[in-house]
């Protein structure tokens, strides 16, 4: 093996050679590190107790709301078979707001400090970890991307700041690597949502179980995908394409994007489809770039940022009650981008100072944001104008 030269060793490490790539884990994950960091929660908790608003309001909004029931009742089963737009329905929104639970559950103990939110998080996690084995029919990929992006926000705030012990947690671990981690970690070719959904649940998972080569396969997926997903006036005539899908003419690309033909900066992959499902590709896209932050690689600097940002601004603009113009869309657009401007609006527009007047408006007007029920919850009170 060939020594390398004290002095160039020096000069690659100034220049970056030897430096982390932009995709690669961590050489040591931070914990509690899946979309929100501990400072963060630190944060949000002190706001609370202080009565401050917005995050009193969006505390007693999570309070209020059925994740929080403490007399749920967890309804695992082993095999969860989802359909087409959930049709068959045999164990997804179960599975779904279980998870969603576990996290609300999770955040009421940090800011409470009260164990019965802790026990029942764990509850719901074991009852889970006890009983699936697969998820099934043509909706299994986007289900486990759903399900496995909440679990392991829960997992991660439970198993590191919860000190009353949680059994079995390793058990936990092994579901998210047995079970969710095979039917995400090798990408969708399906509509652009899925496959950012998927790949948030994969670095997520990976964080928890400290797998850094799933976490660098997920992000290096994450990053093709975003790039595919939003348009930028700098790709040139045509948006960029997941090689594995041959898009390999304007014809096929056109179809892809929903018959349009008129690209700008910030229109996504599924503008025209609705904006519903375009809020869930742009919400994994930030969940996916704050967890990489919390992992020590800030992205929002970065292409994927840029991405985020034109596209919160676009679909804001016209979820903001802009006119339609006739070439985009037809001129009809199916507004209801959802709760899912936090977190990209705070880490640029708030940390990084970027303009995003837009985004600040529609993120202000829909403060204190709740939960889709899918697989984003209390935004405004984890990342609302949050420093951490």
């Amino acid at each position: 093996m060939r020594r390398i030269a004290p002095l160039v060793l020096v000069t690659a490490i100034v220049l970056g050679v030897l430096a982390r790539p932009a995709d690669a884990a961590p050489a040591a994950f931070a914990h509690p590190g899946v979309t929100v960091s501990k400072s963060q929660l630190d944060f949000a908790r002190s706001k609370v107790t202080a009565g401050a608003q917005p995050w009193k309001g969006a505390f007693d909004r999570m309070m209020a709301s059925k994740y929080a029931d403490p007399n749920r009742t967890p309804r695992p089963r082993a095999v969860v078979e989802c359909g087409s737009y959930s049709n068959p329905n045999h164990g997804c929104t179960d599975e779904r707001e279980d998870a969603i639970a576990a996290y609300t559950q999770a955040l009421a103990w940090y800011i409470t400090r009260d164990e019965r939110h802790a026990r029942k998080a764990i509850q719901l996690m074991d009852a889970w970890s006890a009983v699936i084995t697969d998820h099934t029919n043509s909706n299994a990929p986007l289900q486990s991307g759903w399900a496995g992006s909440s679990w392991p926000r829960a997992a991660e705030i439970i198993k590191h700041t919860y000190t009353g012990g949680w059994a079995n947690s390793g058990r936990f671990a092994s579901m998210l690597r047995n079970v969710y981690l095979p039917e995400v970690i090798n990408g969708s070719h399906s509509n652009g949502n899925w496959e950012l959904s998927m790949m948030e649940a994969a670095v997520g998972i990976s964080v928890h179980l400290e797998d850094k080569a799933s976490y660098d396969k997920a992000m290096a997926k994450f990053r093709t995908r975003t790039a595919a997903f939003v348009y930028l006036a700098s790709d040139g005539d045509l948006p960029r394409t997941v090689p594995s899908q041959n898009l390999d003419t304007r014809d096929k690309i056109v179809r892809y994007w929903q018959g349009q033909s008129t690209f700008v900066t910030g229109l996504t992959q599924e503008t025209c489809r609705d904006l519903t499902h375009t809020g869930y590709g742009i919400s994994a896209i930030s969940h996916v770039a704050e967890t990489s932050r919390i992992q020590g690689q800030d992205l929002y600097g970065t292409g994927v940022g840029e991405r985020l940002r034109q596209a919160l601004g676009f679909q804001a603009r016209y979820e903001l009650g802009a006119a339609v113009p006739s070439w985009l869309c037809g001129g009809s657009l199916d507004l209801g981008l959802g709760p899912v401007t936090e977190v990209g609006y705070n880490a640029m527009g708030n940390r990084l100072g970027m303009p995003m007047t837009n985004t600040r408006t529609l993120t202000e007007r829909n403060r204190p944001a709740g939960s889709n029920n899918l697989f984003v919850a209390w935004e405004t009170l984890t990342h609302g104008d949050n420093p951490g």
